[in-house]
Order: C-alpha cells, then sequence, then structure tokens
C-alpha cells in the first residue's frame, strides 16, 4: 500500500470556532459498553451493545490554556464546544480527512511546571457527545 500517511504538521484542530495554533498533542476515542448475555448453558448467546462513550485530551500550550480561560469566562470548565480535526493539505494534493467532535466539555483545568522547562505544556482532558468521522 503506497498511500499518503499524515504527520503532526498535516494537522489542524478548530475549537468553538477558532484555530488552536498552541495544539501540541490530541488523543481522542469512542468507546461503546458491551456484555456477553448467558443464558441456558454455560457460554454467552449474544453479544449486547449498550452505551456510547466519547473522551480525549489536548495538550496545548499556556497560552492558549489561557485564551480558553478568557473564553470560559474564567474557567475552561463553563465551555461546551465542537472541534474540528483536519488532516492534510489539499494545496499539496493531500485528500483532507476530517473529523468533528460534538459538544466538547473539559473534564479538568490543571497546570504544571517544572524547573528546566523551557515553556508550559498543559494537557485538557475532555468528554463529549459524539465523533463524526470524515464529514465533508
Amino acid at each position: 500500500m503506497d498511500s499518503r500517511q499524515y504527520e503532526y504538521a498535516d494537522g489542524t484542530l478548530n475549537l468553538g470556532g477558532r484555530d488552536i495554533i498552541g495544539i501540541r498533542g490530541w488523543k481522542y476515542s469512542e468507546k461503546i459498553e458491551r456484555e456477553a448475555l448467558h443464558a441456558k448453558g454455560r457460554y454467552g448467546h449474544s453479544i449486547q451493545s449498550g452505551n456510547h462513550a466519547v473522551e480525549g485530551e489536548f495538550s496545548v500550550t499556556q497560552s492558549e490554556l489561557e485564551t480558553l480561560i478568557a473564553e470560559g469566562k474564567g474557567s475552561i470548565l463553563n465551555l461546551k464546544l465542537d472541534g474540528i480535526l483536519s488532516y492534510g493539505n489539499p494545496s499539496n494534493g493531500d485528500t483532507l480527512i476530517t473529523d468533528k467532535i460534538v459538544s466538547i466539555m473539559f473534564t479538568e483545568s490543571a497546570k504544571e511546571m517544572k524547573q528546566g522547562d523551557k515553556f508550559m505544556e498543559v494537557t485538557l482532558p475532555w468528554i463529549a457527545l459524539r465523533v463524526m468521522h470524515q464529514i465533508a
């Protein structure tokens, strides 16, 4: 398979309509509750599905965190934002891949620095309602 693999520099995060310049990393996943249905016998008869969950985290610079705190009127925990993650550059011939994360709400806000750090990088965990993959 000889296809274009995107690198970090190809990614763009837009939160609440604003391009996040200080993004240092991201991670998001979808989960579903699953359980085997047991009845007669020792083995399950089927696998039942339940609730879906979306969670993730963004790693940002302190300046991005401070901007988000201001947007949240003093706390990022007050924010509910949609996120758009795009990969690729169509002007370079790349296919643009875009995921939309609906109703992101941060679950923690913490700051940390250690001796020798040149800048503050902050990890912001969040939950959301859903991920819409490869939207047009």
